[in-house]
């Protein structure tokens, strides 16, 4: 049996390949929205894709299903539950695929959302006793799925599915069977899942917390309290993986190189600039009303889906070392389709032609524990979840979360009043600073390394 596990980078997504060689045939299980890694191994292996398996209807990424049916003649399977116009084959649980050695065995598996599936995976060429279970979003490593997405209407429901799966479906597999999910580490379709890859049934039900209640009460109770923030682009994700998605375009970076003139234009018909150098760049200087979420080191497209609104017209502003052509397919992977194109030149070409700039400042704990102490102190923002904020935090702190700062568009703050915005190291309050100053503040700045280096001073 051939299995292999790909990991997107950004989104802390999973897809799987699971085929036989000397069969010939291989699926593709949760493929991400591009699709050369599938066509590579193929060709390469000299496997045939023949299925392609959707463990649910995705929130965080837009699947890449179609297209590679497109590309491969391949059938889509989903849970016959799961309202798609795409024409796919539907999926009951019980039902069985042969791969020559590699067996898989669909389980009905709802809670994360009612359409959820997982699959137990045997290599008979070892055992006739199954190997693996890739579990979608119902069981991560360290962590569970959350209930939520699908609506608060059905909430309830969805909990109570979410638990059978857990200790009902699952509670009557062997502690030995492997468990890989289809999302890792940074993944906001649950939290606090741990960096490992994978993981065996056994250790989570040892270890996962979530897995070691004695009653549906406590369980529920649990959830309900610890139910992590919405990005604004599962609203628009969803939906649009319940349609037909248009193929991935070709890219000719030259085609969308834009002159400061353009990018002028283009703000003054609303398009959205971001801003994805690294903090310190932008605070350095960058344009007004322009978000700020750091790409420097590689794709944060889930805080890019907290901070800013899909279907709106965008214009980039790239780190140094990143292409266009990169970077748009980071921000397709999750359905932002709409990029007029880049600033070609830099911020560099924006201030050469004259325009305007604005700042950010970036303050020490050392200096805020200063300015705190003397009259007229600034204000103090803190952006961290309701539990981080409740479990430390600087003396006259507000607590003002990402919902809060999305939702309501308007500066907290009287304009010029001056105003400290603070996370855990610095990461989410650059970006909120960058919301609020688009939303009208003028008088903020940075807690530099956030609430670590505060505890450091």
């Amino acid at each position: 049996m051939y299995f292999e596990q790909i990991k997107t980078p950004g989104l802390g997504c999973f897809s799987y390949i699971i085929g036989c060689p000397l069969a010939g045939v291989m699926a593709v299980v949760d493929p991400k929205r591009d699709i050369a890694d599938y066509l590579l191994i193929s060709e390469e292996t000299g496997m045939r894709i023949t299925h392609i398996f959707d463990t649910h209807v995705h929130a965080d990424h837009i699947t890449g299903a179609q297209e590679l049916r497109e590309s491969t003649g391949a059938d889509i399977f989903i849970h016959e539950s799961a309202p798609v116009d795409y024409k796919p084959v539907q999926l009951k649980g019980g039902e069985e695929f042969e791969f020559g050695y590699a067996l898989l065995r669909i389980l009905h598996t709802p809670g994360h959302t009612p359409n959820s599936i997982s699959i137990l995976v045997t290599d008979l060429n070892r055992s006739p006793e199954p190997q693996m279970i890739l579990t979608g979003d119902l069981l991560f490593v360290g962590d569970i799925g959350r209930p939520d997405l699908p609506g608060v209407e059905i909430l309830d429901e969805q909990i109570k599915n979410l638990y059978n799966g857990l200790y009902k479906v699952l509670g009557e597999l062997p502690d030995y069977l492997e468990v890989y999910p289809a999302h890792g580490e940074g993944s906001l379709c649950g939290s606090g899942m741990s960096a490992k890859p994978f993981t065996t049934l056994g250790y989570e039900r040892l270890a996962n917390p979530m897995l070691r209640f004695k009653s549906y009460a406590d369980f529920k109770q649990a959830i309900l309290s610890n139910l992590p923030m919405r990005p604004q682009s599962f609203s628009h994700i969803i939906p649009s993986n319940m349609k037909i998605i248009p193929a991935v375009p070709k890219c000719d970076s030259l085609g969308y190189a834009l002159t400061a003139d353009e990018v002028d234009v283009l703000v003054k018909e609303n398009a959205v600039v971001l801003d994805l150098r690294d903090a310190y760049s932008y605070g350095s200087a960058h344009i007004h009303g322009s978000i700020n979420v750091d790409f420097s080191d590689g794709p944060k497209l889930n805080w890019l889906g907290v901070a800013v609104p899909p279907n709106m017209p965008y214009v980039l502003v790239l780190p140094c070392n990143s292409s266009f052509e990169d970077v748009r397919l980071e921000l397709q992977r999750i359905g932002y389709d709409t990029v007029k194109g880049w600033l070609n030149g830099g911020i560099n070409a924006w201030i050469g032609s004259g325009r305007d700039t604005q700042s950010l400042a970036y303050i020490s704990a050392s200096e805020l524990q200063a300015r705190l102490s003397k009259p007229n102190p600034p204000a103090l923002i803190d952006v961290r979840t309701p539990d981080e904020f409740e479990e430390n935090r600087i003396d006259g702190a507000v607590s003002l979360t990402f919902d809060i700062i999305t939702e309501e568009g308007v500066c907290p703050v009287s304009s010029y009043t001056e105003a400290v915005v603070i996370c855990k190291s610095g990461f989410r309050a650059g970006i909120a600073a960058s919301l609020l100053k688009s939303r009208g503040c003028k008088n903020l700045s940075v807690l530099t390394g956030g609430m670590i280096a505060w505890g450091a001073k």
